[in-house]
Formats: C-alpha cells, sequence, structure tokens
C-alpha cells in the first residue's frame, strides 16, 4: 500500500503506462478506441494519445528516470 503514497514511484508507473500503451497502439490502433465502453480502454487510449503527442517530454522524463535509476540508487 505504500507504493501508492510515494510520488516517485506513481511517476514509474504513469510513464511505464504511457510508454507502453503508446508501443501497443502503434502496432495493434484498433485495440484502444476512444468510443469504446470499457474504462480501461478509455484510460489506455488517453495515455497513447499523451504518448504520441508529447513524445519528447515522455523520452526525457524517461532518461531521467533511467539515470536516476542507474546512478542514484
Amino acid at each position: 500500500m505504500s507504493v501508492l503514497f510515494d510520488f516517485e514511484t506513481v511517476v514509474y508507473i504513469l510513464v511505464l503506462l504511457i510508454c507502453s500503451a503508446t508501443y501497443i497502439r502503434q502496432y495493434r490502433p484498433t485495440l484502444f478506441h476512444r468510443d469504446s465502453q470499457e474504462l480501461y480502454k478509455k484510460c489506455l487510449y488517453k495515455c497513447s494519445v499523451v504518448g504520441d503527442r508529447l513524445s519528447l517530454w515522455v523520452a526525457a522524463v524517461c532518461v531521467i528516470l533511467a539515470f536516476r535509476v542507474l546512478f542514484v540508487y
């Protein structure tokens, strides 16, 4: 339960979710659809759109988190 209260871990999970959804949508575009009735598909669609539109910023956050994992921990 402590994972949910740690801000850094939440950032890791969000970035991983955005990157994964964007990668999957690239190869299976019909898997996530914005008009879907399931809540998780809508959430994954929005994450993939964020990954597409803000790809430079998402990539920068991925690099920062990678350096943090490699050199700080």
